[in-house]
């Protein structure tokens, strides 16, 4: 397996599949005595200028009252 220059690498479809492994999953590396594991996070992380907003709307908030909050 070779690393591109951006640091990434192709995680073989075999591997993938084993760990349920889609695209957009997030991942966790954990370090043992030396050794790196790949792991599925526990829970989704929310990337982004808007994560401070995430789950805040009701049907209560209007369109524009949406569009404000991600505007500030």
């Amino acid at each position: 397996m070779r690393v591109t220059k951006k640091g990434q690498v192709t995680i073989p479809r075999n591997v993938r599949e084993v760990l349920g492994i889609t695209p957009e999953t997030e991942i966790d590396f954990i370090e043992e005595d030396g050794k790196f594991y790949i792991v599925k996070s526990e829970s989704p992380k929310v990337a982004g200028k808007f994560k401070k907003f995430r789950g805040i709307a009701t049907a209560q908030m209007s369109t524009n009252e949406i569009i404000s909050l991600t505007r500030s």
